[in-house]
């Protein structure tokens, strides 16, 4: 009793220590919470703005390059790197600082540089950065910048999409650069100002404590809105001459910004001039609805009838399945019993052939290590994928926290490899009917299964990136961190898992296995065709979400409605499950006991039409692709993902069938 006591004390301590610290800094609790991208920074007329940039991406290209590896225009202080997030480097995202900077209420049109002559070399890679279609990214107070372009299918509409292209070729076959930017900040100004705010909040840099005080605009403007128009404006020599970086331009320097203008053509031994001009418009837009403006892009904009139409059929086909399924069980447990569960009773032949197989229906399957380790690493897989979408459907992983849900799912994964552990040991030991020998080599091999085969293919595409100069590519640095957690966190974590699963007691059979294997009959055609024909059900649940979730990936279009994940993932669940279940006893009505691997392929099937869809999404979503380096980045990715839904789609087929089994022979008397 004591020890409880004295960890209690201690947390006791521990929390009045907080709240001392607390009370001491001057701010109250409520000002001090704060979930990271979900807290207003609010500025004051006069206050700065500083625009940062992101890597350079393409749809045609999965390259992304960093922002100066052309010859933008750099800060007088130099350009710094913002402190980034785990998930924000594995996406390649490079946010810098950059020259664009401007004070809050006050337009502007400023010159920023112009640079030396260009020399060839570097003129023909702007050219081929054009051609790639290319697009500028940058950021204020996280916003992405959104410009706004007709739609050619319907001219009187206009279509959003963040960034904006480096430059365009036009019809004349020359090169222009859009080297003048029209931006503007909406801001709102909010109803009921405050005498004193003060907030905690974390900016991309550091966290920062912002205090406000007196005045009837104490409550600051917010950033609700980024927009750009690009242009490309030849100067007049005389105008720029002698100016410096953020000097006032004449507004009829910049009067011909019109994007259907292009006139800044891109030359080698020709110089680029820069500039920009900012004007700030109050918007009715709160800040908590700014980012509607980028979650209900044409492109990204979800169809929620044919996501609910797709909800509602699979539900009823899977219901009307469990129906099926359980009368016909009921059915042969009654006739069974009725005929007083002996295999010589009168009329024993006319029962269902399930029965028959009672003493070889636990038989240990074969490769059974394998099957342990490939059940415990989709155990973890689907685990992962349930808490991040949980996660993310509960707000915890906003647009603002770039790269929070990759950081996040890294996470869970590398905390799930108890479970992985536990789960594989625990399925070796009841498959071993109870004998422990061997759990050690099961854990090892689940810890290294998945990961190491991840690890491999992260790695091969990784060099490709490198080898390309793609901001893609994952520091070596952080590189050597994930190697590092993977050792000393996932490893110990799974061994501790399996250690637990060795000394706990197994999953008891309801009945004896006979020492001789009973020979199972020819079948007309093999049972595997089911099998492969199995994964078009759970491929019903998912295909739709599955386009969304492939633009998010490949095309850079937003996603956001987790909650409908978290459903579809539920049905996705359930229905492998019936699948599973409804071949095993297929399988056993026909005297067939294998059905150990093919429980795990009927619903691990799946990750077969998955990676047929990645291959569809390739020629006819992603034709303008450029480059074979594209390509296999894709298709890698694509190979690990469709492997990862095996897994977790398998672990779900075989953990129902296996209940389904022991539930089945639980169920009835056999002599």
């Amino acid at each position: 009793m004591a020890a409880p006591m004295a960890s209690h004390s201690k947390l006791t301590i521990l929390c009045a220590l907080l709240f001392v610290l607390l009370l001491c800094s001057g701010h109250s609790p409520a000002a001090a919470f704060y979930i990271p991208g979900n807290y207003p920074r609010r500025y004051r007329p006069g206050d700065g703005l500083a625009v940062k940039v992101n890597s350079l991406t393409s749809p045609s290209s999965k390259l992304p390059f960093p922002y100066y590896s052309l010859p933008f225009c750099a800060p007088q202080d130099g350009v710094n790197r913002a402190a980034e997030s785990l998930g924000e480097l594995l996406l390649g995202d490079r946010i810098e600082t950059s020259p664009y900077r401007f004070s809050m209420l006050k337009n502007a049109t400023a010159f920023l540089c112009r640079t030396d002559p260009l020399p060839p070399a570097t003129a023909d890679l702007i050219m081929s950065r054009i051609d790639d279609a290319y697009q500028v990214n940058l950021l204020l107070d996280t916003l992405p910048v959104v410009r706004y372009v007709r739609n050619p299918a319907a001219p009187g509409v206009l279509v959003r999409s963040t960034g904006f292209p480096v430059g365009v070729r036009a019809d004349d076959g020359e090169y222009y650069v859009y080297n003048h930017l029209r931006l503007t900040v909406l801001v709102n100004k909010p109803r009921n100002g405050t005498t004193r705010v003060e907030a905690l909040m974390a900016t991309a840099d550091a966290v920062e404590l912002i205090s406000f005080s007196g005045g009837k605009d104490s409550g600051g403007y917010t950033v609700v809105g980024f927009e750009v128009v690009p242009c490309s404006v030849d100067h007049d020599a005389e105008a720029i001459k002698g100016k410096k970086m953020y000097d006032e331009l004449p507004a009829r320097a910049t009067a011909g910004c019109d994007p259907s203008v292009v006139a800044m053509r891109v030359r080698g031994n020709r110089s680029l001039v820069f500039s920009y001009d900012v004007a700030f418009v109050e918007s009715a837009v709160e800040w908590p609805s700014r980012w509607d403006a980028y979650l209900e892009m044409g492109g990204a904009k979800v169809h929620w009838f044919s996501i609910l139409n797709s909800i509602v059929v699979v539900a009823f086909l899977a219901a009307i399945l469990l129906v099926i399924l359980l009368r016909t069980v009921r059915r042969d447990l009654a006739q069974y019993e009725e005929f007083g569960g002996e295999a010589g009773a009168p009329h024993a032949d006319e029962l269902a052939g399930w029965k028959l197989v009672a003493g070889d229906v636990f038989r240990e399957p074969s490769h059974p290590v394998l099957l342990c380790v490939l059940v415990g690493d989709g155990v973890r897989i689907l685990a992962m994928g349930v808490a991040t979408i949980l996660f993310a459907a509960l707000g915890f992983m906003s647009p603002a926290s770039r790269g929070a849900l990759v950081t996040g799912m890294l996470c869970f994964y590398l905390l799930l490899g108890f479970g992985a552990g536990y789960t594989a040991v625990r399925l070796w030991r009841t498959v071993r009917h109870g004998d422990s020998a061997g759990w050690k080599r099961v854990a090892w091999r689940v810890s290294c299964a998945f990961p190491g085969v991840a690890f491999a293919v992260f790695t091969a595409l990784n060099g490709v990136l490198w080898y390309n100069g793609s901001t893609g590519a994952v520091p070596f640095a952080l590189f050597a961190i994930l190697l590092l957690l993977w050792i000393f966190v996932s490893v110990p974590l799974t061994l501790a898992g399996g250690l637990v699963a060795s000394r706990v007691r197994h999953v008891e059979y309801p009945v004896k296995t006979n020492k001789i294997a009973r020979q199972v009959p020819a079948a007309p055609f093999s049972p595997w065709v089911f099998v492969a024909v199995a994964g078009t059900l759970p491929f019903g649940t998912l295909f739709i979400e599955l386009f969304f979730i492939m633009s998010s990936l490949w095309l850079g279009r937003v996603y956001y409605v987790f909650g409908f994940l978290l459903v579809v993932m539920a049905l996705l669940v359930a229905v492998c499950a019936e699948v599973s279940v409804v071949l095993t006893y297929m399988g056993l009505c026909v005297e067939d006991w294998r059905w150990w691997w093919r429980s795990f392929f009927a619903s691990g099937s799946v990750a077969a039409y998955i990676l047929g869809y990645a291959v569809y999404y390739l020629v006819f979503d992603l034709h303008s692709l450029s480059g074979p380096v594209s390509a296999t980045l894709y298709l890698g990715y694509s190979l690990l993902m469709a492997l990862a839904v095996m897994l977790a789609t398998g672990a779900v087929g075989l953990a129902a069938s296996f209940s389904f089994v022991h539930y089945l022979f639980s169920a009835v008397k056999l002599d």
